[in-house]
């Protein structure tokens, strides 16, 4: 059995690249900047169908996103979470909140419908994410 994106994932995201066990997607919603991390593992739906050494990269690599999201948009506060019960596939949100956002304060999770970037904004957005992780020295 191989990795495989639950189609639903690649349908609302757009592929940055690979930290030590994720693959990091941006969530097509321009209103909030928002990384999700899939791990590259097969058959995964909780954090506890991980080994032991798996859950400590994924919570490096969800270091990672959050270092990320901070540096380049300044959030006044983090939300991370796996909830899984749309898509089953184990994956972790990293969404970067302020008072200004449209969901504020409660959760963007199902909020509205989402708003997708153009197709320039979010090359932009992809390469200074992208950026940000290589100038942290990540892998990417």
């Amino acid at each position: 059995m191989f990795f495989k994106l639950d189609k639903r994932l690649g349908n609302d995201t757009a592929e940055i690249g690979d930290l030590s066990l994720c693959c990091v997607l941006l969530f097509n919603d321009f209103r909030y900047p928002w990384l999700i991390l899939v791990p590259k593992k097969a058959g995964l739906k909780e954090i506890d169908d991980l080994s032991r050494d798996d859950r400590i990269l994924l919570a490096e690599d969800t270091y990672v996103a959050a270092r990320v999201i901070r540096e380049l948009y300044s959030p006044l506060k983090l939300n991370i979470g796996s909830l899984g019960n749309v898509v089953r596939q184990l994956h972790v949100h990293v969404v970067g909140r302020s008072e200004c956002d449209p969901a504020w304060p409660g959760p963007v999770w199902g909020h509205s419908p989402r708003q997708p970037y153009d197709m320039k904004a979010l090359k932009v957005r992809k390469q200074q994410i992208l950026d940000a992780i290589t100038r942290h020295n990540f892998s990417a």
